[in-house]
């Protein structure tokens, strides 16, 4: 972990914390992913989540929120890197979500929350406009994610979503979402986290104007009735 933590310029005691991570994550008795082994663990989730630390708009983030966190990445590794900021881990899966705890307790992680509820729900109520930056990897289309994360970010906020290989009609479908939204189509930025990986960009949406009453759309509805 030393290796990563020096690639993306993080302090000792951070490469500390995700090496406490890991541990926990390869002891696991239920882990919500395939990839477990420290090693591959340290490529795969921490130096693929760290890439966005290429992208200006999450230093200045005091809030993050994590969409379909999963095991919790990258919400957790984001939570050790921004220690000032407050990342909530968005899970709609219950049992997911003990499992990020238990992470985040073994290492330590005293920033991070997980949040056993549906985006959509959560941008209803308590979560409208009440994050600075939205992440999201490996979990929907483009157009999907920015319906999902548009309610849920403040003015000036921006959405960040983790993908592979690009694909002009998703990317457009995406643009066209935005713009119902309130978003507007920022960079998208080629990233190489590791040795031997390929293909990943991160696409990056910044919320420009104020998002119209009436999305967030009833849980299930974006995925099913995709914007743009």
């Amino acid at each position: 972990m030393k290796r990563v933590a020096e690639q993306f310029g993080l302090d000792a005691a951070a490469g500390e914390q995700l090496e406490r991570l890991l541990t926990a994550l390869d002891a696991e008795a239920d882990p919500p992913t395939t990839v477990r082994s420290p090693a591959e663990a340290a490529n795969v989730h921490v130096a693929d989540s760290l890439a966005v630390l290429t992208v200006p708009q999450i230093h200045q983030a005091d809030s993050i929120a994590d969409l379909g966190s999963g095991a919790g990445f990258p919400g957790l590794v984001l939570a050790i890197a921004l220690p000032r900021g407050r990342v909530d881990l968005i899970e709609s899966n219950r049992r997911k979500c003990e499992v990020i705890e238990r992470l985040a307790a073994a290492a330590g992680i005293g920033n991070a929350h997980a949040l056993p509820v549906r985006a959509e729900e959560w941008a209803s109520g308590e979560g409208r406009e009440a994050y600075a930056v939205a992440t999201a990897r490996a979990l929907a289309s483009l157009a999907v994610l920015v319906e999902y994360a548009a309610p849920l970010l403040r003015a000036g906020g921006a959405l960040v979503a983790w993908k592979g290989a690009r694909d002009p009609a998703e990317e457009a479908a995406g643009e066209a979402a935005a713009r119902e939204a309130g978003l507007e189509r920022g960079d998208v930025v080629p990233v190489t986290p590791y040795e031997g990986s390929r293909s990943r960009h991160l696409h990056l949406y910044l919320k420009v104007r104020s998002t119209p009453e009436r999305f967030p759309r009833r849980p299930g509805v974006a995925a099913r009735r995709p914007l743009g």
